[in-house]
């Protein structure tokens, strides 16, 4: 008797039900697919490797955790999820990818291979990823530069994949849905290509030539991705936010690859739309929560002071200890810092104690968001940045209060990436009634969405300068109490 189930194990997910991975496991070699290549890879060997077991101790929610008590879920969890997004997308996309290449006279490598080759992009996306995820980018790898651009997980997860991973990956022969031509190798740069966002605008180019390439991209740095997607679903679930947050299968079932880009048709405009606001609520509501940022403040100030003695330098330079370096091994490090025989962690381990114990000095003393739209001068606004916030603020309080300490926070929420942003040119919109492709800003209703919002707040550790500093973003925003939110 055929052995039907060999081949592949199953993850039962909460968002997504069942995930399949091939696996040797089960008597492999009797089953009804082709036995294992000699030396063959699979992707439970990549799952089980220690750099992707590593994110099991890294929260995916870099500090929201620790507001929201069932957001414990991990960048592992959700990287298996991306990879099964992933697989959902080529299989809904492959027609009509082959039909643009068939178009443009390019050579499509076969399915197999490119379900391969998302699905392995998507679980190794966050493969760099240090301790509080993307605010170890802006606080420690930023300091560190390759090919003369700043250090960031994209770029650190790309050469963790060339240096560490890419014997292994080269060796992958098959994922659940296919098998790979006896021809056609795994290529790890394939991989990084996808994985790194574009640092400029690549209109019109290719990679190497491969339009196919530069089409998959798209996947991993547009509008809606495999990686978008699955944490809006899965951070909406995991806080309690939603349980299903938008319409998958519908903004899925009407997407397509046209030369220009993924495409959209008209008819799945209102699911794209419904992910962009339910992805900009959960920015507002959990990512951007006023007690998540005043943990991220105090937690920018103990980095300021402690970040040169929790790792060697530069990860580049230290991969081997950098596998080892998580948010567990961290958190605990700090933990034990009241006995250490370092005088400056002692010092140091009264902060790092109140803030595992969530006590946090800060107080919300008053918030506005500011909105901006196409053609607005964002970055020319008293709410540019925090230091120009933070002088209007001053500006505004009696001369007496002008001296008090007071720590301001601006979250910016990119809606929708404005025509100059790298990238732009990955999403568009097919119209069937004029049978035109159009850049999605071109439609009206797009255009209303804004481009973007920031949550400008002020904290302070005086609950007596609570009234003075909301009285001072009241006049410097011109807003009645009743119409602003800084009570909340």
């Amino acid at each position: 008797m055929k052995n039907y189930f060999s081949g592949e194990n199953l993850s039962q997910d909460p968002v997504h039900g069942y995930i399949p991975f091939s696996s040797a496991g089960g008597g492999f070699a009797a089953s009804a697919c082709p036995p294992a290549f000699s030396g063959e890879v699979f992707e439970r060997d990549i799952i089980d490797s220690p750099w992707v077991q590593r994110l099991r101790q890294i929260h995916q929610l870099q500090t929201a955790w620790l507001v929201y008590p069932s957001a414990e879920h991990t960048r592992f969890q959700h990287s298996l999820g991306a990879m099964h997004l992933a697989s959902k997308m080529l299989q809904q996309l492959y027609p009509s990818l082959a039909d643009v290449c068939a178009e443009q006279g390019e050579t499509l490598p076969g399915k197999p291979y490119l379900e391969s080759l998302v699905r392995m992009a998507a679980l190794l996306h966050d493969i760099g990823h240090g301790p509080f995820g993307h605010f170890f980018d802006a606080r420690y790898l930023s300091q560190f530069s390759i090919n003369g651009l700043p250090l960031n997980h994209e770029r650190l997860g790309a050469e963790i994949i060339r240096r560490e991973l890419a014997p292994l990956l080269g060796r992958i022969r098959r994922n659940p849905n296919g098998i790979l031509a006896e021809t056609e190798t795994l290529d790890p740069e394939q991989i990084c290509f996808l994985i790194v966002r574009p640092a400029k605008k690549e209109e019109g180019k290719t990679e190497n030539g491969k339009l196919w390439l530069k089409l998959l991209r798209s996947l991993f740095s547009g509008l809606y991705t495999a990686d978008n997607m699955d944490f809006v679903l899965r951070d909406a679930f995991m806080t309690g936010y939603s349980t299903k947050a938008f319409d998958l299968d519908r903004l899925l079932h009407y997407s397509f690859f046209t030369k220009h880009g993924l495409t959209i048709h008209q008819r799945g405009f209102a699911a794209l739309t419904r992910f962009l606001s339910v992805r900009a609520e959960l920015f507002r509501s959990v990512y951007f929560h006023r007690t998540v940022r005043a943990m991220d403040i105090a937690l920018g100030a103990l980095f300021a002071e402690s970040k040169d003695l929790f790792f060697p330098g530069n990860p580049l330079e230290h991969l081997a200890e950098y596998r080892h370096f998580t948010e567990w091994s961290l958190l605990v490090d700090v933990s034990r810092w009241d006995i250490s025989p370092s005088a400056r962690k002692r010092d140091l381990a009264p902060a790092w104690h109140d803030f595992l114990q969530r006590k946090i000095p800060l107080h919300p003393a008053a918030e506005t968001t500011a909105v901006f739209n196409a053609g607005d001068r964002e970055q020319t606004s008293v709410f540019a940045d925090e230091d120009s916030f933070r002088r209007a603020i001053a500006a505004h309080l009696p001369e007496s209060m002008r001296s008090v300490p007071f720590e301001v926070d601006i979250a910016r929420h990119l809606h929708r990436p404005d025509a100059h942003r790298p990238a732009a040119w990955q999403n568009f919109l097919y119209e069937p009634v004029t049978e035109k492709i159009r850049l999605l800003e071109e439609e009206e209703l797009f255009r209303h969405i804004p481009q973007s919002y920031r949550i400008c707040r002020i904290y302070t550790q005086y609950a007596e300068q609570i009234a003075p500093l909301a009285a001072a973003l009241d006049a410097l925003t011109h807003t009645g109490s009743e119409d602003d939110e800084t009570n909340m």
